[in-house]
C-alpha cells in the first residue's frame, strides 16, 4: 500500500466513514469515539509532516547535511583558492550554498555573511538588548 492510500484510509476512519464502502459508522462504533478520532488525526498530522519532510529532503543536494571529510575540505579550499564561485563549489560538492558558505567561513576563507539567518535565541536577544550597566538579576522593587 502506498502512503497516499494509507493516508486516505486514516482520514476516512477519522471522519467516521468506512474507507472501502463509504458507509458512515454507527454512533456507538469505536471509530466515533472522541479519543479514537483524536488519535487518528494526530497520526494523520504526524504522517503528513513526515511526508513533507521527505519531500523537502528530496530537493536538497545529495551531500547536504553529511559530515565533511578532510579530503573534501581540501578539494573545497583548493577550488575556492582557484577562483571557483560558491555556486560552482556547491554543485561540485553536492552541497547547499549555505553549506559551502559556512564551511568557507569555518576555514577563514570568507567573512561571515551579513544577512545570514541564525536560529533565534530569546535569551541571547534579552541579554544583548540590556543596557551595559543593567544588572543580570531581575528587579523586585515595588
Amino acid at each position: 500500500m502506498d502512503e497516499t492510500k494509507a493516508l486516505d484510509v486514516l482520514a476516512a476512519l477519522a471522519n467516521g466513514v468506512h474507507p472501502t464502502t463509504g458507509e458512515v459508522f454507527a454512533p456507538d462504533s469505536p471509530y466515533q469515539s472522541p479519543e479514537v478520532v483524536r488519535a487518528l488525526f494526530v497520526v494523520i498530522r504526524a504522517f503528513e509532516a513526515r511526508v513533507k519532510s521527505q519531500a523537502r529532503r528530496a530537493d536538497l543536494p545529495g551531500n547536504a547535511g553529511k559530515p565533511w571529510s578532510g579530503e573534501e575540505d581540501q578539494r573545497l579550499l583548493s577550488g575556492f583558492d582557484a577562483g571557483r564561485s560558491i555556486k560552482q563549489l556547491a554543485e561540485d560538492h553536492q552541497r547547499t550554498l549555505a553549506g559551502i558558505q559556512a564551511r568557507l567561513e569555518k576555514h577563514g576563507r570568507v567573512e561571515p555573511a551579513v544577512n545570514a539567518q541564525r536560529p533565534s535565541n530569546r535569551r541571547d536577544e534579552h541579554y544583548r538588548s540590556r543596557p551595559e550597566n543593567a544588572s543580570s538579576r531581575p528587579s523586585y522593587s515595588r
